[in-house]
């Protein structure tokens, strides 16, 4: 009789353990909605398929955008909850394409609301004045096109950017389709994590660009 009220007892006392399918399951769906939270307001990752930002972007570059410091913003609405602050002259930005929102764009800000943009002879002007991070561009062209290297005075309307390639003579930027909303304006790029050659033609060992694993973009 006595050992089997101890018996009873005992298994009172011991607490029901999870199983570990369950816990291994809380512990994904955790990861995964914290993955979300960090995809969705904080931290996103991009790869650059084309040339349009040579030399500041190459192609196969992998960096990461900061979604945060422009405010946080509803998903899919665009709408901004919480305004930090907007997008900056020289700011790198990834935005929706303006033509086709499912497409994202990666530009250098060059205009911002209330500026005056103009080209005269592959020279930026902006309210007069040449462009501040014009360093930053190269003409790989020598020929001048009417449409790509000259353009009247425009001014940049309300909440509204001016945005170029930093390969000013292979991008399609502000110049052909216009102004970019900064509701479609996802985040500012910040560093490049990872970076792949894939037109290497050495060792295999070159394919990774590692001097440029770690590169704070300007």
């Amino acid at each position: 009789m006595t050992d089997l009220k101890s018996k009873e007892q005992n298994k009172r006392n011991i607490p029901v353990a999870k199983s570990r399918l369950r816990e291994n399951v809380e512990a994904i769906l955790v990861a995964l909605v914290l993955a979300m939270i960090i995809r969705t307001f904080v931290i996103q990752a991009f790869k650059i398929p084309s040339g349009s930002m040579k030399n500041t972007l190459l192609i196969g570059d992998h960096i990461l955008v900061n979604k945060f410091i422009y405010g946080i913003k509803l998903p899919f609405v665009g709408k901004t909850l919480i305004p930090i602050k907007n997008p900056q002259r020289g700011d790198i930005i990834v935005f929706e394409f303006p033509k086709d929102p499912s497409k994202d764009f990666i530009k250098r800000v060059v205009g911002v609301a209330g500026d005056t943009v103009e080209i005269r002879n592959k020279k930026v002007f902006v309210n007069g004045q040449p462009f501040q991070d014009e360093e930053y561009a190269i003409h790989s062209d020598s020929l001048m096109s009417a449409g790509r290297d000259s353009m009247q005075l425009q001014t940049v309307p309300p909440n509204s950017l001016f945005v170029m390639g930093d390969n000013r003579d292979n991008s399609h930027d502000s110049r052909f389709w216009g102004f970019v909303d900064l509701a479609a304006v996802k985040g500012k790029a910040f560093i490049i994590y990872w970076s792949w050659n894939s037109d290497n033609q050495d060792s295999i060992l070159n394919y990774v660009r590692w001097y440029r694993i770690g590169d704070l973009l300007k």
